[in-house]
């Protein structure tokens, strides 16, 4: 059936030139770990002068070179960050926004809804994030915030549920392709493959961005009887 067709990651990028960030959660194929990843592109020299650092479990954007900075405030955020057994990744400084709902007892959904699109005219990016919870059963959600008409007046607020499959993610990223102004991203998140090794994935993604426009890209794998993580890190610049 084709509604329940699976890409490999490799398909899933194919002559995608600018996807914008990207969003995969999901579970090994083996069924013994929970997986996701995020990445960024970019194409304006602000955009791509970003490097991802490490701080713990918390995941950061940083300027590669502080000197050429233009405008932080929708560039410098934290992707990743982790609520006791709740992992968040997010396309923005919604983490935060997460984060905190989170702490005062809100859900995913609910901490979302006083978020909206980036208010970057005329391309109104969507705000992309997800959870994945790793108490009790496994279960992780995704959501998109965009813009309902051309000219920003609206918010529609769209949220994912996911009860996971081994070998199974969704995938969601900001843009449809490139384009001016770019074309938001519709429907519900992709369906794609995770293997079981965690680097072959992660080299997979790298490998099918455009070379151009890739930045950085993370992924991580927790184990879910022990709790233990394996980690990819990528960046295009390093210091």
């Amino acid at each position: 059936m084709a509604g329940y067709s699976i890409k490999s990651m490799k398909e899933a990028l194919a002559d995608n030139t600018y996807p914008g960030r990207g969003i995969v959660i999901g579970k090994s194929a083996d069924g013994k770990r929970a997986v996701f990843a995020y990445f960024i592109t970019g194409r304006s020299a602000n955009s791509r002068n970003r490097i991802f650092t490490e701080h713990g479990d918390e995941l950061r954007t940083e300027p590669f070179d502080e000197s050429k900075v233009e405008d932080p405030s929708l560039i410098i955020y934290s992707p990743v960050k982790v609520v006791g057994k709740k992992i968040i990744v997010t396309n923005g400084d919604q983490t935060d926004t997460i984060e905190a709902g989170l702490k005062a007892g809100r859900c995913f959904r609910h901490a979302l809804k006083s978020r909206a699109f980036e208010p970057d005219a005329p391309n109104f990016t969507p705000r992309i994030s997800g959870i994945l919870d790793l108490e009790g059963e496994y279960n992780y959600s995704m959501s998109i915030l965009k813009s309902a008409d051309e000219e920003g007046s609206a918010c529609n607020r769209y949220t994912f549920d996911y009860e996971p499959i081994a070998g199974l993610g969704h995938f969601l990223h900001t843009y449809v392709t490139d384009g001016n102004p770019l074309p938001t991203f519709e429907g519900e998140p992709e369906r794609v493959r995770i293997p079981d090794d965690l680097k072959a994935f992660a080299e997979e993604i790298w490998s099918n961005l455009d070379n151009d426009n890739k930045i950085s890209l993370y992924c991580r794998s927790v184990d879910l009887k022990s709790g233990e993580t394996e980690r990819v890190l990528i960046n295009r610049y390093t210091r």
